[in-house]
């Protein structure tokens, strides 16, 4: 639920008009980081067939994400501020990570899947996409020490910046466990299984390119290789979803969220290979649109679906709910940005507005859906 409000605060104040180190901050520690907090609590340990070691490590954690997130988020008007929520963010992942790899500790690579025999076919690629989910939290653990690092005088291998950080934890961190715990998750949605040669390219070179962006970064040798394996990354996993999707027919609501995630991963690349190959291209504007295109493009999109995948719009009875509703928020969500993105290409500030204000239309219709769940099981 923490998500879903972090995601209307974020996109009502995208509209207003905040800063983009502060809008960077609302969606990815807000919005995306507390959904995949709530889901890796759950999916993890399952996926390495075990049970969460510290089942009250969730209510430890989420009060320090959300303040500090929110501390980070106005840190611009406070060095305090901004030390206090590093601080208050670090400490929330030194729990989450304490506590998932004590979890994990007899079986770190996740050769155990807890796979059943029924699934018997889909091992090699349960291990495959298990392999690389310690390497997304090792990620979390470099990016979340470059930020304190850049409050706290403790020393660093890099600089600290905004474009380092956000490229250790959007591409490195939440990335790849969308590649990860996608490959496990979607192919049991859909009822098919992906080629393991695709699920391995997809994986190694999603493993391998958020690093290296983020040790080239603004310019260089290692950019251009970290980009072109991101691009492959995000490439592959467009394709194999869209075969999956093609050849389904389970398609439920949310994985046409899923799919709108995959598509705007290609444009998202697209023009970061342009960045990577021109950096004189690199203005402000498209700066822009490539920061909005993976957090709620790709992440969001992608995080909109497995939400709806997870609690079906049609049980939440709650007025005018159901797969309609479902269906305006996703279309909101997707064609907001796609009308926002081409505002920005294009330097027309009447788009970029029409585009975010669909945007929060489509937040407070996701945030409706998800909220009126919670609260109807609760009632319950």
């Amino acid at each position: 639920m923490a998500s879903t409000i972090w995601l209307v605060v974020w996109q009502l104040a995208v509209l207003v008009g905040i800063t983009r180190r502060s809008s960077v901050t609302l969606g990815l520690f807000g919005f995306v980081f507390h959904m995949v907090f709530g889901k890796a609590y759950s999916l993890i340990p399952s996926y390495f067939d075990r049970e969460l070691a510290v089942p009250q490590a969730p209510a430890l954690h989420l009060p320090l994400a959300v303040v500090g997130t929110a501390m980070l988020t106005v840190a611009p008007l406070s060095d305090r501020l901004a030390s206090v929520g590093a601080v208050l963010w670090t400490a929330g992942v030194c729990i989450f990570l304490g506590i998932l790899g004590w979890t994990l500790r007899d079986n770190p690579t996740g050769r155990e899947t807890g796979t059943g025999e029924h699934n018997a076919e889909r091992r090699s690629v349960d291990r495959m996409a298990n392999a690389v989910l310690p390497i997304a939290l090792a990620y979390l653990a470099v990016g979340t020490y470059g930020l304190l690092a850049t409050q706290l005088p403790l020393p660093t291998g890099f600089d600290g910046s905004v474009q380092r950080l956000s490229h250790l934890l959007a591409a490195g961190t939440t990335g790849l466990l969308v590649f990860g715990i996608g490959f496990r998750l979607l192919p049991r949605f859909l009822g098919a299984t992906p080629p393991e040669w695709l699920v391995a390219l997809v994986l190694s070179t999603g493993v391998l390119g958020p690093g290296l962006i983020a040790a080239g970064l603004p310019s260089g040798r290692l950019l251009l290789v970290g980009a072109l394996f991101e691009t492959v990354a995000l490439t592959g996993f467009a394709a194999g979803f869209g075969w999956l999707f093609y050849r389904s027919e389970r398609r439920r609501i949310g994985l046409h969220g899923v799919l709108g995630g995959a598509l705007a991963g290609l444009a998202l690349v697209g023009l970061g290979g342009l960045f990577a190959l021109a950096p004189g291209y690199r203005s402000t504007l498209l700066v822009t649109a490539h920061y909005r295109l993976a957090i709620l493009g790709f992440l969001g999109l992608t995080i909109a679906g497995i939400g709806f995948q997870f609690y079906p719009p049609g049980i939440t009875r709650v007025p005018a709910a159901g797969d309609r509703f479902a269906t305006g928020v996703l279309v909101a969500l997707a064609g907001g940005l796609a009308v926002e993105v081409s505002g920005y290409l294009i330097d027309t500030e009447s788009l970029v507005i029409v585009g975010q204000t669909l945007g929060v239309a489509g937040a407070i219709g996701y945030a409706y859906l998800l909220i009126g769940l919670f609260f109807r099981q609760a009632a319950q």
